[in-house]
C-alpha cells in the first residue's frame, strides 16, 4: 500500500473510449493529478475537443516514457499485445500501472500464448495481480501491476462468485450481450450502424478471448469448469448484460440463494442485489454491478444475471477503483455509486 500524497496519474491511450473515460475519472478525482493524457492517434489534439462531454481539456501527446515516467501510476488503455511493452517501460521507471488490456490477465504462459500470441514482457509474465477488488482487494492494495479485467469476466464473476464458492457449480452456461463500444473506436463492419440497427449478432463463437479468463478465475473461486460462453453484439452504445444458467450439484433453495448473494453484496459498495433482473440503464456511467440471482424449480438450475455498463465497471472505473486500493485510499472515492 502507498500513501503518496495527491499521486500523479498518466493515461496512457487516452484517445480511446475506456482510455477517454479514465482521464475523465482522474482529472475529477479528489486525490490524483492527472499528469498527461497520451495517444497514438490524435496527438496534438485536445481531449476536450475529441470526446466533449467528458470536459477534459490536455492535450494529447505521443507517449514518451523518459518524460512521463515520472508519474506516481499510469491506467494504460491499449490493445493487448501493444500494452505489455509499455507497462514494462513504465515499470522500469518505477510507475504502478493499471493495466487495460488482457496482457497481465492470464497466469498460465502457453494458455496466453495460444489465445494471443508471443508476450510483449516476458519478464513481467506472472507478476500482476488480476485486479477484480470484490475479490483480490488485499492484492490489488500491494500490487505494482495490476491486470484489469475484461468487462465480460467482470459481470461474469461478479455473477457466479458466490455460487463457486460454494463449490457446487457442476456446469454453467453465459449468454452475454454487450454494445458495440466493447469492439473500440475505429468500426468494421460488425460494428457499423447499418449492421447493427435493429440487429443482435453472436460473434468469437467457440473462440472468444475472455472465455479462458473466466474458466481461470471461475476455478480460483472453487469451480474447476469449462464454461459455455458466448458474446453477442447489441443495438446499444455501450452496456452488458450476462445471463447464466447454473447447473449445480445439489438442489438450491430461493433461501440459499438469496442468502448467499446477500452475503456476497456485504461490504461491497459496487455489487447491488436486485429483486428483479437488471437492465443495462440500471447501472450506465456507474461502476456498479447489479445481479438478480434466482433458483428455477422446474430445472433445478440457478439463474443469475448481472448488468454493468462495460466501458465503467468493464474498464475505466473499475481501473480508477483499483488504483484508490493502490494507493491506501477509500475504493468509492472519485467513483461513488
Amino acid at each position: 500500500m502507498s500513501c503518496v500524497a495527491d499521486p500523479r496519474v498518466l493515461v496512457a491511450g487516452a484517445s480511446g473510449f475506456a482510455g477517454a473515460i479514465a482521464a475523465r475519472l482522474v482529472d475529477r478525482h479528489p486525490a490524483f493529478e492527472l499528469s498527461a493524457v497520451t495517444s497514438r492517434s490524435d496527438i496534438g489534439k485536445l481531449l476536450g475537443d475529441v470526446y466533449p462531454q467528458h470536459r477534459v481539456d490536455a492535450a494529447l501527446q505521443e507517449l514518451d516514457v523518459d518524460r512521463h515516467g515520472d508519474a506516481d501510476a499510469a491506467i494504460v488503455a491499449y490493445p493487448h499485445g501493444a500494452a505489455a511493452p509499455v507497462v514494462a517501460a513504465l515499470r522500469e521507471r518505477g510507475v504502478r500501472v493499471v493495466d487495460l488490456s488482457a496482457d497481465f490477465r492470464l497466469r498460465d504462459r502457453p494458455t496466453y500464448e495460444h489465445w494471443y500470441g508471443e508476450h510483449g514482457a516476458p519478464e513481467l509474465f506472472g507478476d500482476a495481480v488480476y485486479g477484480l477488488p470484490e475479490v483480490y482487494g488485499e492484492q490489488v492494495a500491494a500490487a505494482d501491476i495490476v491486470a484489469n479485467p475484461g468487462c465480460y469476466p467482470t459481470a461474469t464473476l461478479l455473477a457466479l462468485a458466490p455460487l463457486a464458492r460454494s463449490e457446487t457449480i457442476r456446469d454453467v452456461v453465459v449468454d452475454a450481450k454487450s454494445g458495440v463500444s466493447g469492439a473500440g473506436r475505429t468500426p468494421s463492419a460488425k460494428t457499423h450502424f447499418v449492421s447493427m440497427a435493429e440487429n443482435v449478432t453472436p460473434y468469437g463463437v467457440g473462440a472468444h478471448r475472455h472465455m479462458p479468463e473466466i474458466d481461470q478465475e471461475l476455478a480460483a473461486l472453487g469451480a474447476p469448469i469449462a464454461t459455455t460462453f458466448t458474446a453477442h453484439l447489441m443495438p446499444l452504445d455501450q452496456g452488458e448484460l450476462v445471463s447464466c444458467y447454473v447447473t449445480t450439484s445439489e438442489p438450491w433453495s430461493q433461501e440459499r440463494v438469496d442468502e448467499a448473494y446477500a452475503d456476497w453484496a456485504d461490504g461491497k459498495p459496487f455489487v447491488e442485489i436486485s429483486a428483479v433482473p437488471p437492465g443495462v440503464r440500471d447501472v450506465r456511467d456507474t461502476n456498479v454491478c447489479r445481479i438478480h440471482a434466482r433458483a428455477d424449480e422446474r430445472t433445478g438450475k440457478v439463474f443469475v444475471f448481472a448488468a454493468i455498463d462495460n466501458l465503467w465497471k468493464g474498464a475505466a472505473s473499475q481501473a480508477v477503483q483499483n488504483l484508490n486500493l493502490m494507493f491506501g485510499l477509500p475504493e468509492t472515492l472519485g467513483i461513488e455509486p
